[in-house]
């Protein structure tokens, strides 16, 4: 059984949570405080956390930078706060995923299994990542659009690899930054906006109607194109 954990000050959203997942046939375990998160999260090791960041005694921001000391276990933020710099500090402290009250069951479920997936176990990660016509040979570092061949440069390309090996996470500029260039860098936003801008045209994306890179504003990008299973 999966288990999920439900973080929330608010009986009455831990009551709509519960009820929604037991349904989908999940087994839920709840907490009304950062410290009984933490706990929870570490004796029962859950498959997948729910979390507010307005608990009364720890900040949910804090919760997961403690969480993640000893556990990967997917964190999605359920929270009130809308503010980007509230979005950002949860996301660099480690959350996945980050979803504003109020939201609908629908979504949030969506959310919960994009991330339930990507913490799937693989015996050997695929050494090529097919998105519809889009190819990714991590191996040989090939690009293919419709069997024919993609030029990136070296920076387009790991900016690329780095949406594809997390594809439905919400990647924070400072995150890719540093992931791409390096641990220098974390506040060239308008640098990194011209390197998605010149890989979305290589692969025929387009930022108004969105196939593989979503703009999260203010905020990052999502990969969210689906995986394709290889031909026969």
């Amino acid at each position: 059984m999966t288990t999920i954990l439900v973080v929330d000050d608010e009986p009455q959203i831990r009551r709509a949570l519960r009820t929604s997942l037991e349904a989908h046939g999940y087994t839920v375990q709840t907490a009304g405080t950062g410290e009984e998160a933490v706990v929870a999260a570490a004796e029962a090791s859950p498959d997948l956390m729910f979390l507010d960041l307005g608990l009364p005694d720890l900040d949910g921001t804090e919760v997961i930078k403690r969480v993640r000391s000893f556990s990967e276990v997917p964190v999605i933020v359920l929270s009130v706060r809308d503010r980007q710099a509230d979005k950002v500090a949860a996301l660099d402290a480690g959350a996945d995923d980050y979803v504003a009250k109020p939201f609908g069951m629908e979504e949030v479920l969506a959310r919960m299994r994009a991330q339930l997936r990507r913490a799937q176990p693989e015996e050997t990660g695929p050494a090529v990542l097919r998105f519809g016509d889009l190819q990714v040979d991590l191996a040989r570092r090939l690009v293919t659009l419709a069997g024919t061949p993609v030029h990136l440069t070296k920076t387009e390309y790991a900016l690329l690899e780095a949406f594809v090996t997390n594809a439905g996470k919400l990647l924070t500029h400072q995150w890719l930054l540093r992931k791409v260039w390096g641990r220098g860098y974390g506040e060239e936003s308008q640098y990194l906006r011209v390197y998605v801008r010149a890989l979305r045209r290589k692969l025929g994306d387009r930022a108004a109607a969105p196939e593989l890179i979503l703009t999260e504003p203010g905020v990052g990008y999502r990969w969210i194109a689906e995986r394709s299973e290889p031909p026969n």
